[in-house]
């Protein structure tokens, strides 16, 4: 649906977004997901033919979208961080002018108001002036105009900035609602947000892709081994051959504490973070050695997030082509 080869965004000497490839089938909601500054906006702008480009290809359904851009341009529907509303007018007017500026007329024009309108649901104020809506409810409206000549793909650069709770809660029903009926690709800082709502994620940090798969997939493949926290009051060699035969432990931080106790830091790649503390725990037992203290610590995506914007370089463990879509 969406190719994005070697895109390259440069001002001045610094450079936006740099070398990015990835593609995007059908019938996905994609989180774009980054923290600020990464290059999200500038790559939004870019796909949806607001932006040029110093270098790369962006192709809707095999339309170049700098080649053929009216062509591209009508596959997509766009709402920008800051959603252009004319506030003097009503719901209703604005996106008639904007359904007349996508070559919309007469009753279709009209039908296509009104189904973008019970989608969004902004029939409560159809006929109020935009400027008196709440942050809200402009969101709303911007989401309707991006949704008027029915786009294959829906993009939302930031679409809950500045909402309340509820209305993220609202706006977010929202856009998992739309993934039923086209391909949305939508940005954010906020993980929680991406996790809840997509079926993939691509992870940009400094201009660059860091990651793109599944949630789930990012967990089992890129995070850094579960930890095990112990303490205990055998000695330090003790415990370093007794971890030894433990199997899963891939690597054992042993430390003697002031108040003669030892404390070691297990990583395991086991998947059941369980099954190994099962093993450390019968092991000292049947050295008849205590266990004071075990604590888990269970890898999440969120230090995935952590991790690969901090480098701000692509993960060696991700492939090409587990840089598209399954």
């Amino acid at each position: 649906m969406i190719s994005v080869e070697h895109l390259t965004k440069c001002y001045g000497d610094f450079m936006a977004v740099e070398d990015l490839s990835f593609e995007i089938d059908e019938g996905h909601v994609y989180g774009f997901l980054g923290p600020n500054g990464a290059g999200k906006s500038t790559t939004m702008n870019i796909m949806t033919g607001c932006l040029s480009a110093t270098a790369g290809h962006v192709r809707i359904d095999g339309h170049d979208i700098f080649e053929e851009p009216d062509k591209a341009k009508k596959l997509i529907g766009y709402l920008p961080e800051q959603p252009p509303l004319y506030m003097a007018e009503t719901p209703v007017e604005y996106l008639r002018f904007v359904g007349e500026a996508k070559g919309l007329r007469g009753a279709e024009l009209k039908a296509q108001i009104e189904d973008v309108i019970r989608q969004t649901k902004i029939e409560d104020v159809r006929n109020r002036r935009i400027q008196a809506l709440s942050k809200g409810y402009r969101q709303r409206v911007g989401i309707a105009q991006a949704l008027l000549g029915n786009p294959k793909v829906i993009v939302l650069d930031e679409p809950t900035v500045g909402l309340d709770p509820i209305q993220i809660i609202e706006i977010r029903a929202l856009i998992k609602e739309l993934g039923q009926n086209h391909t949305v690709i939508f940005s954010s800082h906020i993980l929680s947000e991406v996790q809840t709502i997509c079926d993939q994620i691509l992870i940009i940090a400094k201009g660059k892709l860091v990651a793109f798969g599944e949630p789930q997939q990012l967990e089992k493949r890129l995070l850094a081994p579960n930890e095990i926290m112990i303490t205990t009051d055998a000695g330090k060699e003790e415990v370093k051959i007794l971890l030894s035969g433990v199997g899963h432990v891939t690597a054992a931080e042993i430390k003697e504490t002031d108040g003669g106790l030892v404390t070691a830091c297990l990583k395991t790649d086991h998947d059941d973070i369980y099954a190994v503390s099962r093993a450390v725990f019968e092991a000292f037992a049947a050295n008849k050695l205590a266990l004071l203290e075990m604590s888990l610590k269970k890898a999440n995506l969120e230090d995935v997030f952590l991790e690969l914007t901090e480098s701000g370089g692509p993960d060696e463990k991700i492939s090409e082509e587990e840089k598209k879509t399954k």
